[in-house]
């Protein structure tokens, strides 16, 4: 397969480099103790006004016990926002571990914020909290724009024990809200299954808003079937996603050995959420990152197998297809954009396996590189995106590089960037539907 890809990837790389996309670097982290660090590994969102939220895993002004291990802080929220003469500034929201050296607060922040609709940001941290599995947590706006943000934490993690068990969940992986202001989410450990040491396993959860702070029921128990490393209901979700009907769809390991995955499916009944499998992929697939669904229903996200990635999509009609990307390791998932009826997504390396990519699947089913990083001089145009990308409403797309950038982490800080896609927008229906 790698061969095959090899032998196409210059015609497809002119084809896609015929379509003029530019890219912009908006923020350059410097890793120094007024800024992020590096480790951008969070999806970006925007506001109405155009101002880009994210986070970055270290970097800020705080770790005052040295909690988390880095000299260059805990990690940060921010904000950038465009200025008139083109250029980009950014706002430190909150730097997390700045509580105590306990971190109360969390800290390494990975994951996605999510918006309220009175402009409160939510997202989770995988480590850090009152008993170290992990917050949920709320940042609230001061008055009038500009400056620091107040934190809440929603919830801590670990805050239902036994023994080494974290029958709660441990490691959160980021939250979305339904229609009554509930949030849903996963961990990648912890909960009642039967993995080793406790740890791996995981657990679907949902908070509830109340007159006494926010209450969590887990919904399900992931590595609740099989023994050992064996994971038949799957085991570490990733982040779930709705479909219209009130179901959560995701992505989890049935066998850590292995490394294949499966995507499941959480339906809300009377006694319960009822997990079903909704597909499980070929052995050696290992899926990242979160799922999406198109207009119609149709379902897709990305998998990496040994030195090729992909990315697939489930129909209940039409069942599986794939199409094979030219780089290799999407460590997140795809967006759908209406504009463009197009796929949009990255790949952490490019298909000479260096320096990753930005990629569209358009109506054709072929997979077209947008970008290639590190086509300037020591990578200051960001490098390896782990992150998955947004897209404003004028067709522009915005992510983050972990890598790259002009100040040195040791390798750069990281990057946040702008591609302009200059093809023209297509009215057919997008990737794999031939």
């Amino acid at each position: 397969m790698r061969n095959m890809v090899l032998c196409v990837v210059l015609v497809i790389l002119c084809y896609g480099m015929a379509f003029g996309q530019t890219e912009k670097v908006l923020w350059s982290f410097t890793g120094y103790s007024n800024d992020g660090s590096w480790g951008p590994k969070s999806g970006l969102i925007l506001d109405k006004t155009g101002n880009l939220y994210g986070t970055t895993e270290w970097g800020g002004n705080s770790d005052p016990g040295g909690t988390c291990g880095q000299s260059n802080g805990c990690g940060i929220a921010y904000e950038l926002s465009p200025n008139v003469d083109g250029t980009w500034s950014e706002t430190i929201l909150y730097n997390f571990c700045s509580a105590s050296s306990s971190c109360p607060d969390g800290f390494e922040p990975n994951s996605p914020l999510i918006f309220d609709e009175s402009g409160n940001l939510y997202g989770t941290t995988p480590r850090g909290g009152l008993y170290g599995g992990g917050v949920v947590f709320e940042l609230s706006p001061q008055q009038g724009h500009g400056g620091a943000w107040t934190e809440t934490v929603l919830y801590n993690f670990c805050s239902d024990m036994v023994g080494q068990q974290c029958l709660d969940g441990d490691g959160p992986n980021g939250v979305i809200f339904d229609n009554s202001g509930n949030l849903f989410g996963t961990t990648a450990g912890g909960g009642s299954g039967h993995m080793p040491d406790g740890y791996y396993g995981g657990t679907a959860f949902e908070l509830s808003p109340g007159s006494n702070g926010w209450t969590e029921t887990v919904l399900y128990n992931f590595c609740s079937l099989g023994q050992g490393v064996i994971c038949p209901d799957g085991s570490v979700p990733g982040p779930p996603i709705f479909d219209k009907l009130g179901n959560l769809y995701g992505l989890a390991t049935p066998n850590l050995q292995k490394g294949y995955a499966l995507v499941f499916k959480l339906s809300p009944n009377a006694g319960g959420w009822l997990e079903t499998l909704a597909y499980r992929l070929s052995d050696g697939y290992e899926a990242k990152g979160a799922l999406t669904f198109d207009p119609a229903g149709d379902l897709f996200g990305v998998f990496e197998s040994g030195e090729d990635g992909a990315v697939f999509r489930l129909n209940s009609k039409t069942g599986y297809r794939q199409a094979n990307l030219l780089g290799s390791y999407p460590m997140a998932g795809v967006i759908y954009s209406g504009l463009q009826h197009s796929l949009y997504g990255t790949t952490w390396f490019d298909a000479m396996g260096t320096n990753g990519t930005v990629f569209q699947i358009g109506t054709s089913g072929i997979p077209v590189t947008l970008y290639t990083f590190c086509q300037q001089s020591n990578c200051s145009d960001g490098q390896n995106p782990d992150t998955s990308l947004v897209e404003d409403a004028s067709g522009n797309l915005y992510g983050a590089t972990y890598e790259g950038g002009e100040h040195e982490c040791p390798y750069g800080c990281g990057v946040v960037y702008e591609i302009t896609p200059s093809q023209p927008r297509s009215t057919r229906d997008p990737l794999l539907h031939r």
